[in-house]
């Protein structure tokens, strides 16, 4: 399996996934895709009837989805949907107006303006496009090996003990082609070799393959993009099994899939959204840093003692964070105040609004078989179910803590029952929830619309997130949620963190490069446990981390012990605080960041590639980021304070000494503790604020332009609550004149040569 280490004892996970079924040596069932004839053609798409090497009649459907988009169905018959259908929909096909289908002799092409597809019917062969006629992918035939093996599975199926076990697709992959996305996969960014199985595990970690959100979509340096529709455990061989072809494994009713155009990620990920759905913008404070109570017992009187010391320090902080022992131990998560150690949670709640503080709880899907509801919610019917009948009873906690019933979301009247639970919570002013788990649905578990586990699995943390995002914006207004896993179109739950990581400079590494790669997924606002999670970091780790996470999308300091500053050394304390306090003097840059992210699906957090989408550096280049359009950051993973960092093609202004560098190459970096190798592309303007205690609900107050080789015509736009603002520098002689256009109030302009004159229009 490549789900487990070798030779060590393997880990309990409730929720392994199924293995798809390995043939005998020279049993058949390989059913490929030979030939095909034309059954019907309109202007969007064609329907072929396509003969398999196996004598099979399948039906082919191949049709634009969007501009720059075609869709390629394969199944037994026309109306085949994917299973996960029967409990959400997850990709919704657009319409191209200027779409052409042209019909030749043998030959069918579909023209859907950025992209094109050519299909051969006999033999059957099906090649992409971009507008000129550069080749993008084509479907690989297959390859057999001297001893007359198949190395690799052609477009077409497979069948075991003569049923259908799975639908396949494989596509030729040039030398020198890198490919990344598949969800948060937390090993190098470029997936070539590796073997994503789409699969949403309970990772134990951040540093392995095994991810909490799967994202059965991929990127590729040749500018295109790939998406399956489908809930199923889908698998991708990226060049794994064969060097020269990537091959999809479909477990599914029919292989549906989208070839979606480029030219580089960022046009891909846009045309990716039209798809799914637009990512949801935060509400503006949860930019602010969120600090936890850690994974301790906690108290109403040491939240409150907390929050004061927070404001007492200095400490810019939006949210506090009450993980689980805010319930009852043993009763997780049935959602009830533990009364003993929070007598009255809304006068807490009250007084911690009025300091500033919103509040996060912690929550999960299942609820201990020792709570008092669960008596409740099994009898009506409420949980997953045996094959049996009965209560599926699961050890989702890995025999740390009592066993569960798993909240049934394919039923609506569990849904309402679960939001019921949720909605007093809200009115007495809980601002939001952590969905932590929701990856523990047992393969062999039945639902209560039909489903089996093996296709409720991956899909069950979209109903789950659904359901708590509708509840939180029936009572607050917003859909923010902070979720641990995810899918295919989770970009609408907009808070994401990295899971349970451990607490080293490798995992640190490992969790940077989940980032990066959930969002080359369309997932633009992901987040991390600042500090690691599992255990205790050290000092100068902690610094580093901090750092790390106050120049992420969002932040939060949370861990099986406490993350709070003054737990640690004077240095790491003063460390930490810095690296927070720089995240609020940028947050007028990095919340139009975040604005311009949710309107374009590009993350704010990103691979170089998506910037330099034909730098082949920048697709291997998977422990450094831009952060918005201006910003390099290269969070210090080496303990000894030396790394290497790729800049890319142009000038980069050292943020700290004002050393203005050549892009184009790697340069040795040596940063003391208290600095993050940090460069601010050259020519830009940064608007920055003076960091207050918290970012609040309201637009910003003065704001302070801040140049990096800024002369004539550089231009710097500032995203608000109360609306855009553009500035533009022009020369006059020796003055520099910014023309600021739009509501922002701006103070004064720094780090400019020579003489600055300010006119608002």
């Amino acid at each position: 399996m490549p789900f487990r280490p070798p030779l060590v004892a393997h880990e309990y996970f409730v929720a392994d996934p199924p293995e798809l079924p390995v043939r005998a040596p020279g049993e058949g069932g390989l059913s490929a895709l030979v030939r095909a004839e034309l059954v019907s053609a309109d202007a969007y798409g064609v329907t072929l009837k396509g003969q398999t090497g196996a004598d099979e009649t399948l039906v082919v459907q191949v049709g634009t989805a969007g501009e720059g988009v075609i869709r390629v169905r394969l199944g037994q018959d026309a109306d085949a949907r994917t299973r996960s259908a029967r409990a959400t929909t997850m990709v919704t096909p657009g319409e191209y107006p200027g779409a052409r289908v042209e019909v030749g002799e043998g030959a069918v092409v579909l023209d859907a303006g950025a992209l094109r597809a050519e299909i051969t019917l006999n033999p059957w062969h099906l090649r992409f496009t971009d507008a000129s006629g550069r080749l993008l992918v084509e479907q690989d035939r297959g390859h057999v090996d001297i001893s007359g093996r198949l190395r690799t599975l052609p477009f077409g199926r497979s069948t075991a003990d003569g049923a259908p076990v799975a639908y396949h697709e494989s596509f030729a992959a040039a030398p020198d082609e890198a490919f990344s996305g598949f969800g948060e996969s937390f090993t190098p960014l470029d997936k070539r070799g590796q073997r994503p199985v789409m699969w949403n595990f309970d990772a134990f970690g951040a540093e392995s393959q095994r991810a909490y959100k799967n994202v059965p979509f991929y990127v590729s340096s040749r500018g295109y993009g790939v998406l399956v529709d489908s809930g199923a455990p889908v698998e991708f061989d990226v060049c794994q099994s064969t060097h020269s072809c990537l091959q999809i494994l479909v477990p599914d009713d029919l292989i549906d899939y989208y070839v979606i155009a480029g030219p580089g990620p960022a046009e891909v990920l846009a045309r990716y959204d039209l798809l799914t759905c637009a990512p949801s913008l935060p509400p503006k404070w949860a930019f602010g840093t969120w600090i936890s109570s850690g994974f301790f017992v906690d108290t109403q009187e040491r939240v409150l003692a907390r929050a004061r010391r927070i404001r007492q320090s200095g400490i810019p902080c939006d949210v506090l964070h009450l993980d689980c022992y805010w319930q009852v131990k043993g009763n997780w998560s049935d959602l009830r105040w533990d009364r003993d150690n929070f007598p009255d949670p809304e006068a807490m709640l009250a007084e911690l609004a009025g300091m500033g503080f919103k509040v996060s709880l912690w929550m999960n899907p299942y609820v201990s078989h020792l709570s008092p509801l669960f008596a409740e919610a099994d009898e009506a019917g409420y949980f997953l179910k045996k094959r049996d009948g009965t209560t599926y009873v699961a050890d989702c906690w890995h025999g740390s803590y009592p066993a569960c019933g798993i909240v049934d979301f394919t039923n609506p009247e569990a849904v309402a029952w679960f939001q019921d639970l949720l909605r007093p919570l809200l009115r007495q002013g809980v601002a939001v929830f952590k969905t932590d788990f929701a990856e523990g649905v047992p393969a062999d578990s039945l639902a209560h619309n039909g489903m089996t586990g093996t296709d409720l699995h991956n899909v069950y943390t979209l109903l789950f997130n659904d359901a708590v995002a509708e509840v939180t914006r029936e009572i607050n207004g917003h859909s923010l949620v902070w979720a641990r896993s995810s899918y295919l179109g989770g970009q609408r739950h907009s808070a994401q963190w990295g899971g349970d990581t451990y607490t080293s400079y490798a995992a640190m590494g490992s969790t940077l490069r989940g980032g990066l790669a959930h969002g080359l997924s369309g997932v633009p606002f992901w987040s991390h446990d600042a500090g690691g999670f599992t255990g205790t970091p050290s000092p100068d780790l902690y610094v580093r981390w901090a750092q790390f996470g106050a120049l992420s999308p969002l932040v939060r300091f949370h861990g099986t012990t406490s993350r709070e500053p003054w737990e640690f050394p004077d240095y790491a304390e003063k460390g930490a605080i810095e690296a927070i306090r720089l995240r609020y003097r940028l947050m007028p840059y990095l919340y139009t960041a975040a604005v311009t992210a949710a309107e374009t699906g590009a993350p704010m957090m990103r691979a170089l590639c998506v910037d330099f989408p034909d730098d082949p550096v920048a697709w291997q280049a998977d422990l450094e980021y831009l952060l918005g359009p201006d910003l390099l950051v290269a969070p210090m993973t080496s303990p000894d304070g030396t790394r290497q960092v790729y800049l890319p093609a142009g000038s980069w202004v050292d943020y700290w000494t004002g050393e203005v560098l050549d892009g184009g190459a790697y340069v040795r970096v040596t940063a003391p503790l208290d600095r993050i190798p940090l460069y601010v592309r050259h020519g830009a303007i940064l608007p920055t604020a003076e960091p207050g205690e918290a970012v609040g609900d309201g637009p910003f107050g003065e704001i302070t332009l801040v140049g990096y080789g800024a002369g004539d015509g550089a231009r710097t736009t500032i995203r608000d609550l109360d609306g855009e603002t553009t500035v533009t520098a022009t020369r006059d002689g020796d003055t520099l004149r910014l023309v600021v256009s739009g509501p922002a109030r701006i103070r004064a302009a720094e780090n400019v040569p020579g003489p600055v004159e300010i006119i608002t229009t």
